[in-house]
């Protein structure tokens, strides 16, 4: 009970952290919006309750960028959840991604072709586009509680593990040239691991079917990575069928791999529990 109250009071503390966060970062942020990406997200989860403590899931999502133009990334998921208390649940799952690349390298000073006047320094070099798989390992504990009537208000910590296998693609376009240059290349495997760390409020009654929702997310290898806002809803047909929408943005701070960019993103999501 110590540790209850303990956990009470940190997370009221929290709440009140998220508000402010929203407040100060998200108004500022939408301003350069203009300069930034937009996909949609559509996910489908079948969730199934083994006992009071025990449940598994499974779920299936598809994202697009380039304004929702190209597809980015369709993925496959499986979960298990364990209810250790009434405000605390363990997460583990696994979910196979399949990503849609497009890799772009840039001439710098070493290159021979800048040496040469034939390239400035920063101009594109090679293009590739493939797509590639990922395998991605993740454990989670979730502290949630009511703090304020039916405004439930929730910590999830998430550590993340995600592995790139080593990939060969045939050829690359030679931005030089205005051709491919007709020969393999190959990109390393990676390994990572990111500490992902979401704090969330969100209307929670069982008098009212809709069950609105707000969240900040911060993507965490060894110094801030990305932030993600996001506001969304889930709407409970029957105690079988759960709709949900919501508007995601996603900062990116720091990606060294240059993969990734700002965006914002529609989402909408089918649920089915039994």
């Amino acid at each position: 009970m110590q540790a209850y109250r303990l956990f009470s009071g940190k997370l009221h503390y929290l709440a009140v952290a998220l508000f402010t966060i929203h407040c100060s970062l998200f108004t500022p942020l939408t301003a350069s919006a203009q300069a930034d990406d937009f996909g949609l997200d559509f996910s489908l989860e079948v969730q199934k309750k083994i006992d009071k403590k025990w449940a598994v899931s499974l779920e299936g999502e598809l994202r697009t960028r380039n304004n929702a133009q190209t597809n980015d990334r369709w993925s496959v998921g499986l979960g298990v959840d364990y209810k250790v208390a009434k405000w605390l649940k363990a997460s583990a799952g696994y979910n196979f991604l399949y990503d849609n690349y497009d890799r772009i390298s840039y001439f710098d000073e070493t290159d021979d072709e800048v040496d040469d006047g034939d390239a400035d320094e920063g101009d594109p070099k090679k293009r590739a586009q493939y797509w590639q798989a990922r395998h991605r390992f993740n454990v989670s504990l979730t502290l949630s509680k009511k703090l304020i009537g039916d405004f439930k208000f929730s910590l999830r910590e998430r550590w993340q593990y995600t592995y790139r296998p080593e990939y060969t693609v045939d050829e690359r376009w030679s931005y030089l040239k205005n051709a491919y240059d007709g020969k393999p290349h190959t990109y390393s495997g990676k390994a990572k691991h990111v500490l992902r760390s979401r704090l969330q409020v969100e209307y929670d009654s069982k008098n009212v079917p809709v069950s609105p929702y707000a969240s900040v997310e911060f993507f965490n290898q060894m110094s801030l990575e990305k932030v993600r806002y996001q506001v969304g809803a889930e709407w409970s047909i029957t105690k079988q069928h759960a709709v949900g929408a919501f508007y995601r943005y996603q900062h990116i701070d720091n990606d060294d791999e240059g993969l990734e960019a700002d965006r914002h993103l529609i989402g909408l999501s089918y649920k089915l529990k039994f």
